[in-house]
This record gives structure tokens, sequence and C-alpha cells, in this order.
């Protein structure tokens, strides 16, 4: 073969995996700010949203609205050829689970799952909460709105429903209103142990509390930025985990920081205009979030949320003091920006559901070499076309650098001094979708 036609070869092949998915900027275009106001006024509509509000009213309580988010995943399955599986998942609490509980009650989340086509017990999840809360938490009387904590989250998975039940995927995608939130996570904890007694194989979780609010109580206005929480390591890891990493690094490579890492790049591929802030924490400093459950058992999970937040306008009995108005009013929620965040879960969701499962058994080698070794266990899936390996400086937050090497289960990086860099592994399908990347978890020796 001639050297110029070999060249075109390699370049060819080469945009084949720099190309992007023509359906993903669909599923951006589908969303509508129309919709998620109109879910985000009927959610503030019932009063209270109070995990121990009325549960009998029609119009009124945390009954009256997880009936209606029900309501709603079950006609978007109507339209879909029932391609959703809709259910009631609940737990009872009592008053012993806390000082934020006021009576016994049943914490009950609503779940809809778009099973995949071929990895149906493979789950990414996008969940948004249920529950509001006026000034003090036990008060289940009081109006608490809550349009933007967490109505605003709560019409996202909604619309992210509508959006991508119009789509196959060959993993299976969860949209969920967890409750509970408010009181101590009540809901996410029911969930993750729910799916890790049905043995759900969780690719993450995607946890969006509060995806609405532009104008910061510091003055700030800002619809672009919005915020990504991850943990740097799971909290099961084991000793002889937590001691490996005092000799090979990775204190900041965790399943939730990859995870997060990945809708990072997906943002900025294909929603280049926004900005996605990596935050190098559980949640906001002490606070906590839906997505902490799961990472409780182990699985990937990050919060996503707005940059900029009105204390205001959160936990705030509605009332004007002083001249200043409090409370989470609709007034309070920028539905362009709603939709924006909206579109961000929805890409990752359909880029996670589509991709591949991710390499097993990643090790490292090349202790005293001026090249860096890496193997693992390939993906049994013909659909594979090969592995894409990473590396980035130790001190830099994404990936820096790439090398897809092909239908291979090992690697030597010549040149590269594995003292300097860190090192992932990823699968690449055969429409160029990756999976989440994968740090080395083991080491070895030639």
């Amino acid at each position: 073969m001639k050297p110029h036609i070999t060249c075109i070869l390699i370049f060819s092949a080469f945009l084949s995996f720099a190309q992007t998915d023509p359906r993903i900027y669909d599923i951006i275009d589908g969303v509508s700010a129309e919709r998620i106001e109109k879910d985000i006024r009927t959610l503030a509509g019932f009063g209270t949203r109070n995990t121990f509000s009325d549960t009998i009213s029609e119009t009124r309580g945390i009954g009256a609205a997880r009936r209606w988010i029900k309501s709603e995943f079950e006609k978007i399955s109507k339209d879909c050829n029932n391609c959703l599986d809709v259910f009631y998942q609940k737990d009872l609490v009592t008053t012993e689970d806390g000082d934020r509980v006021p009576h016994d009650a049943w914490v009950v989340n609503v779940v809809a799952v778009q099973k995949g086509t071929k990895y149906p017990d493979r789950y990414i999840i996008m969940n948004g909460d249920i529950d509001s809360r006026a000034s003090d938490a036990v008060d289940f009387t009081t109006d608490a709105p809550g349009a933007n904590d967490n109505a605003s989250g709560m019409a996202g998975a909604i619309e992210a429903a509508r959006v991508l039940s119009g789509y196959s995927f060959e993993s299976s995608i969860v949209y969920v209103g967890l409750s509970g939130e408010e009181q101590g996570l009540f809901g996410g904890k029911g969930l993750a142990e729910y799916a890790k007694k049905n043995n759900w194989d969780i690719i993450g979780i995607l946890n969006n509390d509060m995806i609405g609010n532009i104008e910061g109580v510091d003055g700030v206005i800002d619809n672009r930025t919005f915020r990504i929480f991850s943990e740097p390591v799971p909290p099961t890891e084991t000793e002889k985990e937590r001691s490996m990493r005092r000799f090979y690094g990775g204190e900041v490579d965790g399943i939730s920081r990859q995870l997060a890492r990945y809708i990072h790049k997906t943002v900025q591929t294909y929603m280049p205009e926004m900005n996605p802030m990596m935050v190098y924490r559980l949640d906001r400093f002490g606070r906590g979030g839906h997505h902490r459950p799961f990472n409780d058992l182990g699985y990937a999970g990050v919060r996503i949320m707005e940059a900029h937040e009105n204390y205001n306008r959160q936990h705030q009995d509605v009332r004007v003091e002083n001249g200043i108005a409090y409370g989470d009013v609709i007034e309070g929620v920028n539905f362009g920006y709603a939709k924006k965040l909206t579109a961000v879960n929805a890409i990752n969701l359909a880029s996670l559901a589509w991709g591949p499962p991710a390499p097993a058994q990643v090790a490292i080698g090349g202790v005293v070499e001026a090249s860096a070794k890496l193997k693992w266990k390939k993906v049994n899936d013909p659909n594979i076309k090969g592995y894409k390996i990473y590396w980035r400086y130790t001190t830099s937050s994404q990936w820096e650098f790439s090398r897809f090497v092909g239908n291979t289960d090992h690697l030597t990086l010549d040149g590269i001094v594995i003292d300097n860099f860190y090192f992932g592994v990823a699968a690449v399908d055969k429409n160029g979708h990756e999976s989440v990347v994968v740090f080395p978890s083991e080491t070895f020796r030639d």
C-alpha cells in the first residue's frame, strides 16, 4: 500500500473517533423550557411538599405531588409504547430516625425505569427531590413552594424522561423523584438500598438539587456556570486500597470523580457555551445531598447544581422582612437556565447509556523505566472498537492526553515516565461512544 493511502486511512480512522454524535444535539434541542416551567409551577402549586405533609388531598401536600409525578411518568410511558416501568419505592421512617421526623411516615420515591436493550441490569440514574421545607424543617403545614429547591431538579428529571424516552439505549436509565431529602436523605438511602438488594450495576447517579437560580446572594448573575460536586474516593475503600494510594497516588481519582470528569468532558464537547465547574468536595461545605447515600454504598454519584445560590430563597418561610423578600418562589427561577442544566443531564445520561461497559481489572506497571505500562480485562462485547488510554500531570484536574490503542488488552507508553503522570483506560465502541475512565487499581511488574 502506498504511504499516502496509509496516511489517509489512518486519518479517516481518527476522524471516526473524533466526530460527535448528531443525536446528542437533537437531545439538547428537544429539551423545553416551557414544559419545565409548567412542571415547576405545578409542583410549587401544591403549597408544601414537606415529607410529613398531607397525603390525602388532591391539591396540597406531598401525597398530591408524588401522585402527580407518577401520572406524568405514566403519560410519558404511554407515549413511548410503555417504555417506562413506573412504580413507588417506599420505606417507613419513625420518630426514632432523627429529630427532623415529627411523626412516623412513609418516605415514598417515584421511580421510572427505561430498560436498556443490551445491558438492562446496568443503570444510570437522574434524580430530583420531591420534598420542600419551610424555615423549620419539621413544620409540615406552612407554605413551602420549593420552586428552585427542588421543583427545578424534579421538573428536570421529568423533562429528561420526556426527551430520552424517544430513543433506545443499550443500558437502562432511571428517572426518579426522591423524598425525605430535607429530613435526612431518607429517600436516597431507601433507593440505594433497593438498588443494592436488586443487584443493580449502577454506572452513576446524577443528583440534581437546585438547577434554576442564576442570581446569587452575592449579587453575581450567571446563566452559564454550574457546579459538579464529587467526592475524591469512595468511603467504602479498603485499608489495602488506602495504603496503595499512599504509594501510587489516586487521591482524586475515585469513581465519582471519574464520573464528574466524564460529565465535564461531554458538556465541553456538546455544549461549549456552558461552563462546568468541578468542585472537589462531596457537596457544599459541611452539607449533603441525595447522591451521598449512593456513595455510602460504593456507587459513583455526583451533585449537579447552580453555581450561585441565593440563601434568602432557601429554607425560608415566604415573607418580607426589613425590605428583603424571603422564600423559594417561582420568581426566583430562571427557566432557560433550568433547561440548560436539564440538557446537561440528558446528554450525559444518553452518552453513558449508549456507551460500552468500562474495562475491568486495570493495572499499571513501569517502575524505574522510561515508560508506563497498562493492561486490563477486555469488555466482552462485539461492538467494542478498542480502548483509549488517558493520562495527565498529577496536579491537573482533567485528563490532558489520550491515545486510542485498538482492540487490545495492554499498551506500553514509551517515553512517558510513570512517576510524573496519572493514567486511566476507557472502552470505546464502534460508534465512538466511551465508557467512564477507569483508574488503575492494581500494579504489576513484567
